[in-house]
């Protein structure tokens, strides 16, 4: 039998890993830009979906409105500040598939602040993926799916972006490889750190993920998804937060 931290790196590396497909997809195939907004909008609708149902839900359930609300604000808040001061920096438009990124002698150490805002954005839920295995149970297999599903469109449409801001193979395969290995750690972490926190200290960090989350997809992924609007780009979002919340249903 697999020990349990053993299990969360696993699980989280393997939701990582959809990183690297999806950026493998979008550095070497053309996509059309409106088969991206519609993934994108499908990647936003099943994490949209997990963060109600899965995260918020769940931390309420835990610790009550107090930590929970907190907690989410405070994950909002931490990634809003870092979001902002990696922008400002060349990482605001990471996960856009046109030419809105900027190459690296437009603006240097862009191609550093894009490493750290693919990492700021993964971090959150890989830690989720490992605190789900505490108490002995089985890692969230909707948590597991939404971030795996969630990943693909993210790595494509960076990826394409970045194949168009002209940096290279080795950067782009580097850095989504690296993220993905460090989701398998970011998981191991969550189930070994937090093993003995209380529930209402459990409620806030998952509640934390959820605000950090949330604020990710209305950040990067919403605009990637809207910016080559077609009029089944919102039926497509509410067919992925369907697809979650239906799946969360059938868990025990």
């Amino acid at each position: 039998m697999m020990p349990m931290w053993l299990q969360a790196g696993f699980w989280g590396l393997f939701a990582g890993s959809a990183l690297l497909l999806g950026a493998a997809i979008g550095y070497l195939v053309k996509v059309p830009r409106r088969l991206l907004a519609s993934v994108m909008a499908f990647g936003a609708g099943v994490l949209l979906s997990t963060v109600a149902f899965e995260l918020i839900d769940e931390a309420y359930d835990q610790g009550g409105m107090r930590p929970t609300a907190f907690g989410a604000a405070a994950g909002a808040l931490i990634y809003t500040g870092c979001n902002i001061l990696l922008a400002r920096r060349g990482a605001r438009h990471r996960k856009r598939s046109g030419d809105q990124q900027p190459s690296e002698q437009e603006q240097d150490g862009s191609g550093t602040a894009i490493a750290l805002g693919a990492l700021l954005d993964g971090v959150p839920e890989s830690i989720v993926i490992g605190t789900s295995l505490l108490g002995g149970g089985t890692v969230g297999a909707v948590t597991v799916a939404a971030v795996f599903i969630s990943n693909v469109p993210e790595g494509l449409s960076s990826a394409a972006g970045m194949r168009a801001a002209g940096r290279s193979r080795r950067y782009v395969f580097g850095l989504w490889t690296g993220i993905a290995v460090v989701s398998g750690l970011a998981a191991i972490a969550g189930y070994t750190v937090l093993g003995d926190a209380s529930g209402t200290l459990m409620a806030a960090i998952t509640a934390l993920a959820g605000g950090a989350i949330l604020s990710m997809v209305a950040d990067t992924m919403i605009p990637e998804a809207f910016e080559n609007a077609h009029l089944l780009v919102g039926l497509i979002t509410v067919a992925g937060f369907l697809l979650a919340y239906g799946v969360s249903q059938l868990e025990p």
